[in-house]
């Protein structure tokens, strides 16, 4: 009986986590994608990105999240179109999700340099929990694995120009109940705002700051600041801050214009600090195919 209560216990924990946030990345600014359908096509090109995320390294059955985006602009740069993929694992649960992606672009103003996108999404969550993965004894008819697969779809609208951008998304609209054998969770539509500024100091650096607020019914606002200089339009350098959470610094840098790498590196300090948690790393790849020389306008900083 006790073992099953534990088993019991890890699972709520695991669902509580899911409930409360959706999958987190402090390299969000390079693949706004994954919250905002609206993004797709933005970048004036065939643009893929990748990113393994390793949450609290050291500690047993700590968060580890898989990103993989890929988006195009098509019909003469007035829709885009795309897909992202994320895998994530907490403990015992697992979530993986596959959504297509499609935006609509109108272009303002002076010389038509401005944009705003207005973005649909539409996918599949498919969760498990292997309850064989928790402590307890091996022989308990409890421990059995359960799955389940759920629709969903997101919304939201992203204005940028060359040197700014702000985004408004529900990137899952529908509240979803998850039952999985004894437990049961609700995971609440989440709202994120994300914006961007770039300014150039001089002939060969620029700074750019970030942002991404994250809310949801019930749990904290999430908020994100990021500052970083931005050198010979090769090489990233900067850091981060969320409220009441973590702190770390964050690099990348530009290979032969298509390419580019970049490593983020997060710590918390909120009270969890205590426990014995390790640093979160992050790394990121993306790929343009036509280079930042595009005939496309597309707002590169981001």
């Amino acid at each position: 009986m006790k073992n099953r209560i534990g088993i019991i216990l890890g699972v709520l924990i695991s669902f509580s986590y899911f409930a409360q946030q959706d999958e987190q990345s402090s390299m969000y600014m390079f693949n706004s994608l994954q919250f905002n359908p609206a993004y797709a096509g933005s970048r004036g090109a065939l643009n893929a990105t990748l990113i393994h995320r390793s949450q609290w390294v050291g500690l047993n059955g700590a968060p580890t999240t898989q990103f993989l985006s890929l988006h195009s602009p098509f019909a003469r740069n007035s829709m885009g179109a795309g897909m992202h993929v994320s895998h994530d694992t907490r403990g015992a649960t697992s979530r993986t999700s596959a959504f297509g992606d499609l935006s609509y672009s109108i272009p303002f103003g002076p010389r038509r340099k401005h944009r705003i996108n207005i973005g649909l999404s539409g996918g599949i969550d498919a969760m498990n929990v292997s309850f064989k993965k928790l402590v307890g004894d091996e022989a308990d008819p409890f421990k059995v694995d359960a799955s389940q697969i759920n629709f969903n779809a997101g919304a939201g609208v992203y204005y940028y120009s060359k040197n700014a951008y702000l985004g408004l998304s529900i990137p899952r609209m529908i509240n979803t109940d998850w039952t999985m054998g004894t437990t049961a969770s609700l995971v609440k539509r989440h709202l994120f705002f994300a914006a961007g500024w770039v300014k150039p100091l001089n002939s060969v650096t620029d700074l750019k700051l970030s942002t991404l607020v994250k809310v949801v019914q019930n749990a904290p606002i999430t908020i994100d600041l990021n500052a970083n200089v931005f050198f010979y339009k090769s090489f990233w350098i900067g850091g981060m801050y969320r409220f009441n959470e973590s702190a770390g610094a964050n690099i990348a840098y530009q290979i032969q214009e298509k390419w580019m790498f970049g490593y983020a590196y997060d710590f918390v300090f909120n009270g969890l600090r205590n426990t014995g948690l390790g640093g979160t790393h992050e790394i990121m790849l993306t790929y343009d195919m036509n280079g930042r020389r595009t005939v496309y306008a597309s707002p590169r900083y981001f």
